[in-house]
């Protein structure tokens, strides 16, 4: 038997397999939170403003909530303004060019907006107004001036004001006055701030305080705060509380798009994709990346029972490879290749690949590699093996083969079975192997075994069978086997014949031949065959090894072709095996010819069959040269049946030789 190497260049992950291409989650998006407490930050600047969201290895960025309470930000009216600014007017708007003059006017407006409302909550604050204080402090905190924003805050927290105190919170926390900024969160929450509870609850977490932590996170999530329920939910799956869902989906519902991802991912951990699916959506649909990522993998794992899903699953990873998501880009080129369009599935790889993902470099190379230009092959390659990807050392050990530079390819092969890739720890003991060092080469078989490669496996088996050690070499055999590798199945069966258990022998013959071992399924057809109670199976299993190449299934279903009488589907499986090097295929081939007068072309296949050592085709050439009347023709041809066999033909040919010599000698 032979010794295994799988050679799985640039292959597909099931995005579940193993390591499924999707998942493993990347680095988050930024914090945002709420204004409903008139914060001054707004949603892109609120990661340097509080302690920021933990989310248990699966960091994310939830959404901005909508905001509400007493004393939410001032929104100014119509007349408001045209008192504070006058009539809009028409001698102040600049035109400009290339039809720039709406957006001229619109910034225009925003920023006298602006400096209106300044000017009236700064003349209101500096005479005393507490809550144009509170405006003010929040207009400069949003601004970025943190020294002009801080005595107006300062003035209206301590007047009482919780969304000053909360805004005040944030500010000094900014600042680095990170015990502060709590003094005045507490106050803030205590007076009923769910955003400061919030802050507060995070400050606290980080600091270690886990318990006081989930008592303000969870007053906020109870005010309907989605942040708040959000990291409570976080802190409870980080404990593993089953309650952590409940949370996750209250965050959910108010539109937090990370809680309704995080969501999705327990309840594909649970086994209800159905569900998982839904909050996959409901993410993706406001833009979260990893979540398109997701659902394209489970609409594609459902595209072989309705096609539709492939185009969705497309529309998904699309969504989210333009989001910057590379993993999403890279399945996206996958889904393209299968459905027979390599160009695009290039272009998507090679985004992925610059983005650094591995697999994508690794996916290039192998194409590459499929179109000859091992340069190119090369060099994705060493991308893949740059971002981390030890499948690129691996790879660029198996192109080095396949160029016959052994001694590079020992080295990569190496490289990559020390970082732990187990089909090249496989590749490296059958190098080692084959030149003859068995106690350098067992170790790593011995390692990609245990670390679940069934070629390692099934040569360990071979490497303990050739040493005579036959139950060492049977358990491994059965590893593999139970992964369903075929070939260490087939040797199992053999076994189990060899000792007359035919069941046993049956059952794993059955598993080799399911396994793809074509010898495997034409064993199990012989057996079957002998048996004579399953001549329905027997063909099934006779055409399973014979469509994989079996050149003795295909010259036996040419022959139970030929007995019911399908004499062209006969000749088909004939000529393929005989085509192959099949000496009996070609025998059989002659026959048919022959019976179908085609005398000239019966010939050649008998020669053929003669020339390859079939003593019955010698014998045939031997009586068609005596027809001829070429008799030194024929007596070669019966010394050579003679010589070939079997002990019928032989005898027969020789009492034929027999014959030519009294007739040559007369």
């Amino acid at each position: 038997m032979k010794l295994i190497g799988r050679n799985d260049t640039g292959a597909r992950p099931t995005p579940a397999k193993g390591t499924s291409t999707a998942q493993a989650d990347g680095a988050g998006e930024p914090l945002r939170d709420a204004d409903t407490e008139a914060w001054a930050i707004g949603p892109e600047d609120t990661q340097r403003a509080l302690p920021t969201q933990r989310t248990s290895s699966l960091t994310g960025g939830p959404e901005p909530a909508a905001g509400s309470g007493p004393e939410r930000l001032v929104h100014v009216s119509a007349q408001q303004l045209l008192d504070a600014i006058g009539p809009y007017g028409t001698a102040s708007v600049s035109v400009e060019p290339d039809g720039e003059e709406e957006t001229s006017f619109e910034s225009a407006l925003a920023a006298r907006e602006q400096a209106a409302l300044e000017s009236r909550h700064r003349q209101a604050a500096d005479g005393g107004d507490a809550n144009a204080a509170s405006q003010l402090g929040a207009l400069l905190l949003r601004r970025g001036d943190l020294e002009d924003a801080e005595p107006y805050l300062r003035s209206a927290a301590a007047a009482g004001l919780r969304a000053a105190a909360n805004n005040l919170g944030v500010l000094l926390h900014q600042r680095g006055h990170r015990a502060e900024a709590a003094q005045w969160w507490r106050q803030a929450a205590v007076a009923g701030s769910a955003p400061a509870a919030h802050a507060l609850g995070l400050q606290l977490r980080d600091q270690g305080e886990e318990e006081a932590a989930e008592y303000w996170l969870h007053f906020a999530a109870e005010q309907g705060h989605p942040l708040g329920a959000y990291a409570l939910g976080d802190l409870m799956e980080h404990r593993r509380d089953v309650r952590a869902e409940r949370w996750f989906r209250a965050a959910a519902d108010a539109g937090h798009r990370e809680a309704a991802y995080r969501l999705a991912r327990m309840r594909e951990a649970a086994g209800d994709k159905e569900t998982a699916e839904t909050w996959y959506r409901t993410a993706a649909a406001r833009s979260h990346a990893r979540a398109a990522l997701r659902l394209g993998v489970l609409l594609e794992e459902r595209a072989h029972q309705d096609p539709a899903c492939a185009d969705e699953a497309a529309r998904w990873y699309r969504q989210a490879a333009q989001n910057g998501e590379a993993r999403a880009a890279c399945a996206l080129g996958f889904l393209l290749r299968d459905a027979g369009d390599p160009t695009a599935a290039a272009e998507w790889w090679q985004e992925a690949a610059e983005a650094g993902d591995g697999m994508a470099a690794n996916a290039l190379g192998a194409l590459h590699a499929s179109r000859g230009e091992a340069a190119e092959a090369e060099r994705w390659y060493r991308v893949a093996m740059d971002a981390g990807d030890h499948n690129g050392a691996f790879n660029l050990g198996l192109l080095c083969a396949g160029a016959g530079r052994e001694a590079q390819a020992e080295q990569w092969y190496r490289r990559a079975a020390y970082a732990g890739h187990r089909e090249a720890c496989n590749a490296l003991a059958v190098v080692l192997l084959q030149r003859g060092d068995e106690s350098g080469a067992e170790p790593w078989f011995s390692k990609a075994a245990e670390a679940g490669s069934v070629d390692g496996a099934f040569n360990l088996g071979v490497l303990h069978a050739g040493r005579g050690e036959q139950q060492q070499a049977h358990e491994w055999y059965a590893r593999a086997a139970a992964e369903g590798h075929g070939e260490a199945a087939l040797q199992l069966a053999v076994a189990q014949e060899q000792r007359g258990n035919l069941t046993g022998a049956l059952e794993r013959y059955r598993q080799a031949g399911s396994g793809g071992s074509a010898e495997g399924a034409f064993r199990l057809a012989s057996l079957l065959d002998r048996r004579g109670d399953a001549d329905e199976e027997a063909e099934h299993w006779y055409a399973v090894a014979a469509d994989a190449g079996h050149r003795r299934a295909q010259v036996r279903m040419g022959v139970r072709a030929a007995e019911r009488g399908a004499l062209q589907i006969a000749e088909s499986w004939y000529r393929r095996a005989a085509e192959a090097g099949s000496r009996s295929a070609a025998f059989n081939l002659g026959l048919l010819l022959a019976r179908q007068d085609s005398e000239a072309e019966a010939m050649l296949w008998y020669t053929r069959a003669a020339d390859a050592g079939h003593g019955r085709a010698a014998l045939r050439l031997a009586l068609l040269a005596l027809r001829r009347g070429e008799p030194l023709q024929a007596e070669s041809y019966c010394r050579r049946a003679t010589e070939y066999g079997p002990a019928e033909v032989a005898e027969r040919a020789a009492r034929l030789l027999g014959a030519l010599h009294s007739e040559l000698s007369a």
